[in-house]
């Protein structure tokens, strides 16, 4: 059976490689975080992922998944090595390939016997090629008698549907000028190949394209519906409805048509920022895109200005306490990288207020992350305790477990009585607007004010 090794155990290569030990592949996964490695082989995973646990601890007591931090012993004894390291963005947008260079400095240095190297991290388009003539130079340094082959393999998890993503695939691409590497592949996805998962086949470029022209385009979309949702705050229109409108054209669809506060994650603004910078080195601004950027750090802005605005008619927060739910950029996550509420939160305390922060998982990684907003934040262990005495609450994140939380007991708790619903999760129940002065996104006429129901 093929052997398998993963360079990189974050989101990506995580959870690739104990959904692949869940098969019955003998999975070795490597990274250079001792610590990370050592809670790893306990099963302990560093991040929130559901279900993730549970493959885990069940490869580990299979004997199929393993855990190292020696990039020698993961090459050496692995037919098919995954590269999921980080590709973060620079601050000129570009990504920053560092690790992608040093796995391969790595794999060319211990490969011991023919292997195929599989791109899964998000890299911008020509870089599978790029590494292949890296290691075709290294094999030639050493006088190796076997090759290496490469192929681009992108990922299309959804952060906090990781695992059941990478269990039941959309689609599957597979980018490479190998035969064999083909073979190879469709060997380890052959569950995927019986189940009818459309597999589409062709070379690097196209697919490196692939991924970053599906997270753009989800990025436009997003962007696209939260500019017409500050519209129709100034029109009269409701927003909900527009997207339910559009939604109903099959052309359209109603997925990524729900305005809120703007994307956030490890893909969306990495992804599109790389995307624009490939764009310009080879002389096609992508002005769509760069448009989309562009509305997105609009969006948070204006949320902040939303708030404010209703709070204080000049604009400053001084005295104001205000409980954000949600950390994380989306539910299901503990992943906050560019998260809006960042955004939103910094904007706050630089109008003065004073922010009690709760989420059922970003915290975690918030306090270690966010060093230089840290000291304005007070981080409460429920909703209720963020709500106590304060002035408004802004949902950011829409936890469902939000749904459920007391709303007429933390409506009693609270000093003032706005709610500022960034995500619109109530903006159908009349019975927790009517509790607040309750403020949607893409709706200049919440439907209760507290003066009414007094």
């Amino acid at each position: 059976m093929v052997k398998i090794g993963i360079i990189g155990t974050g989101y990506v290569g995580l959870v690739h490689g104990a959904v692949l030990s869940s098969y019955g592949f003998a999975v070795t996964c490597m990274d250079v975080d001792a610590e990370k490695i050592g809670r790893l082989s306990e099963g302990r995973s560093p991040l929130y992922e559901p279900g993730l646990d549970e493959l885990l601890t069940g490869g580990i007591d299979a004997g199929t998944l393993s855990f190292t931090t020696s990039a020698e012993e993961a090459i050496q004894s692995s037919d098919v090595i995954f590269i999921a390291v980080g590709t973060p963005s620079r601050e000129d947008g570009s990504a920053d390939l560092s690790y992608v260079r040093e796995a391969t400095r790595q794999i060319g240095l211990y490969a011991n016997g023919y292997k195929v190297v599989v791109c899964k991290s998000t890299m911008p388009v020509g870089t599978c090629r790029s590494i292949a003539g890296e290691l075709n130079r290294s094999l030639e340094a050493r006088h190796a008698s076997f090759r290496i082959d490469v192929a681009s393999n992108p990922e299309f998890l959804r952060q906090g549907k990781a695992v059941s993503d990478s269990l039941f695939p959309l689609r599957v691409v597979i980018g490479t000028e190998s035969d064999e590497a083909k073979r190879m592949l469709q060997t380890i996805y052959e569950g995927h190949i019986r189940r009818k998962v459309p597999f589409l086949y062709t070379n690097p470029e196209t697919a490196e394209m692939i991924k970053y022209a599906s997270n753009a385009f989800l990025a436009v979309k997003i962007s696209f519906v939260n500019e017409l949702a500050l519209l129709s705050e100034k029109v009269g229109a409701n927003i909900e409805d527009i997207a339910f409108g559009m939604g109903l054209d099959d052309r359209i669809s109603p997925h990524f048509l729900q305005a809120g506060p703007g994307y956030g994650g490890s893909c969306f603004p990495k992804d599109t920022q790389a995307l624009v910078d490939v764009s310009r080195k080879h002389g096609e601004e992508l002005y769509i895109v760069r448009a989309a950027i562009a509305a997105n750090e609009k969006q948070k802005a204006r949320m902040v200005a939303k708030i404010s605005g209703a709070l204080s008619p000049g604009g400053m927060l001084h005295g104001k306490t205000i409980a954000v739910w949600g950390l994380s950029f989306k539910p299901e996550t503990d992943d906050i990288r560019n998260a809006p509420s960042y955004d939103i939160i910094d904007g706050l305390l630089a109008k003065g207020a004073a922010v009690n922060a709760y989420c059922p998982q970003g915290m975690k990684q918030a306090k270690r992350l966010w060093t230089d907003i840290n000291g304005g934040i007070n981080y409460c262990e429920s909703e209720a305790d963020s709500a106590r005495n304060a002035d408004a609450i802004v949902i950011v994140t829409e936890w469902e477990q939000f749904r459920a939380c007391g709303w007429e007991r933390i409506a009693a708790s609270m000093r003032g009585g706005f709610l500022f619903d960034l995500r619109n999760m109530f903006a159908e129940q009349a019975g927790v607007r009517r509790l607040f002065d309750y403020y949607a996104v893409g709706s200049n006429e919440p439907a209760y004010t507290l003066e009414e129901t007094l």
